[in-house]
């Protein structure tokens, strides 16, 4: 990846392994804007951004997130919520509609700016894009369980139940709009997991490895 020219890095993470965190902590080193499922769906709220509006959008000017963003000051002042703090999950819209203003959103963001993207198919989304950087953070369950707990008050029992509702959930979304699966690494450029380092050594790693 060329960090000279306009980049997209892709981050898809297991529940509990703090790769949202991570992903955060990269684009305030790289200076760049981060985003992730749930600064997307404030955004579709906030502008009422359905698929057939951003098509209309883009049939009257080319460059037709670069205006929208101009008016919109998107990135300011938009409220989200942390998977961390839903106690039962993320609850994912699958419809193909609601999936397509998600891309094209995503794709707009990234057209015009260099960003860190976490979720989880920004691997397929971004497959094409000349300059993009997959990466797949993951975490042994003990390491996962321990943060779950902490993060959202839960038992042991009710972390695990948590985290393997999430875990079918997402894969069933990856397979559904993508066709592989999140766990191939063929998809990534980089694997790392979480055991035994900081949110901080792993954004070190990942900035030596893009160089």
């Amino acid at each position: 990846m060329d960090r000279n020219q306009k980049f997209v890095v892709t981050i898809n993470r297991e529940l509990g392994s703090g790769g949202r965190t991570v992903g955060r902590l990269l684009a305030e080193k790289l200076g760049v804007e981060f985003f992730d499922k749930a600064h997307v769906r404030a955004i579709e709220e906030k502008f009422n951004l359905t698929i057939d509006e951003i098509e209309r959008l883009k049939g009257k000017k080319e460059s037709w997130w670069a205006d929208f963003m101009r008016v919109g000051s998107i990135g300011h002042g938009l409220s989200y919520t942390p998977y961390e703090r839903w106690k039962d999950g993320p609850q994912e819209p699958t419809t193909e509609n609601v999936y397509k203003a998600e891309k094209e959103i995503l794709l707009g963001i990234a057209e015009e700016e260099s960003c860190v993207i976490a979720g989880r198919l920004g691997f397929s989304i971004f497959k094409n894009h000349p300059n993009h950087f997959n990466i797949f953070i993951q975490a042994s369950m003990p390491y996962r369980l321990e943060r779950v707990m902490r993060k959202q008050g839960l038992s042991e029992a009710d972390a695990k139940k948590v985290i393997e509702k999430v875990d079918k959930m997402r894969e069933e979304y990856v397979k559904k709009f993508s066709g592989t699966s999140r766990y191939d690494t063929r998809n990534y450029n980089l694997v790392i997991s979480m055991d035994g380092k900081t949110e901080e050594e792993v954004v070190d790693i990942i900035l030596k490895t893009i160089g």
